[in-house]
């Protein structure tokens, strides 16, 4: 039987894969809120710039689904939308805590601190 068949229209399948293709577009550009916070000093600023990456192109193909499905637009739209959220706000919730923090950092870079451009800002 079909998943389909279920008893479902779809739309709870539609927003589970728009949910799983924003958390491993973000995934695949950046490394876990788990490091981010552990290496905030070192890392946050570049990190955060490929979080930011990841979210315009998880945004890209959730549109694209939407487009070429639209019985299901709004639960990809929904799935895409919530995944973007959470998942930001643990990065952003992991910055922010590493800063703050005073333990000190799992990995050791050169020059002592983030020396990479973060959206055109120098660190």
């Amino acid at each position: 039987m079909a998943v389909e068949g279920l008893g479902g229209s779809g739309n709870g399948i539609a927003f589970l894969v728009s949910a799983g293709v924003m958390y491993e577009i973000i995934a695949a550009a950046c490394s876990s809120p788990q490091t981010t916070e552990l290496n905030a000093k070192t890392r946050a600023p570049t990190l955060m710039k490929w979080v930011h990456i990841g979210i315009v192109q998880g945004v890209a193909f959730v549109a694209v689904a939407a487009l070429i499905d639209p019985a299901h637009r709004q639960a990809i739209l929904w799935g895409g939308g919530v995944a973007a959220v959470l998942l930001y706000g643990q990065y952003a919730h992991a910055k922010q805590a590493g800063l703050t923090s005073g333990d000190p950092p799992t990995e050791q870079h050169s020059g002592g601190g983030a020396t990479m451009l973060a959206w055109g800002n120098p660190t």
